[in-house]
């Protein structure tokens, strides 16, 4: 299966949401409370897009996905509290329509790799989560993939070792 990459924003897409009812819904899962804060922070200064739930744990995570239907989770792959991959593939098939952004430290393709085969749309690093995140999430919400650029450049050449399709937009 081909996995489309997006770098930057197209502009000839739909505006961001700015507002009210409007916003795009994200619940945040992060298991330690610093992270999460700090998340929350670079979203809530973010015109358009509403935090409406977090959570340190995935059973957590789960309940708010499934009671609030966010339009985006923003999900830590490291999560201690079981296998954020599953949850990925589970939330998939029981709210499609809830778009994911994996967060992670290492600079690692395979982990984007894993993200992406489970469901994930997008693949965000830490240490840039303060100005890659917003984008990530508005893109994600419209059902566009987003790729940490520092992870993009090693996942294409991992794709074309291996033969599979990649697509970079």
């Amino acid at each position: 299966m081909p996995v489309h990459l997006q770098l930057a924003q197209d502009p000839s897409g739909p505006p961001p949401r700015r507002f009210g009812d409007d916003a795009i819904r994200v619940v945040l899962a992060d298991d330690h409370a610093v992270m999460r804060r700090n998340l929350r922070r670079v979203l809530d200064a973010e015109a358009g897009i509403r935090v409406i739930a977090e959570g340190d744990d995935l059973a957590t995570v789960m309940r708010h996905v499934v009671a609030q239907r966010p339009h985006v989770l923003v999900l830590d792959l490291s999560m201690r509290s079981g296998s954020s991959i599953e949850a990925i593939r589970r939330l998939r098939e029981g709210v499609p329509a809830t778009q994911i952004v994996v967060l992670k430290m290492e600079e690692n393709a395979a982990f984007a790799q894993h993200a992406i085969d489970a469901g994930a749309i997008g693949f965000v690093l830490k240490d840039t989560a303060d100005t890659e995140l917003p984008e990530a999430v508005r893109l994600a919400a419209r059902r566009q993939e987003y790729v940490s650029p520092r992870v993009a450049g090693q996942l294409l050449a991992r794709r074309q070792a291996t033969g599979d399709a990649l697509h970079v937009h």
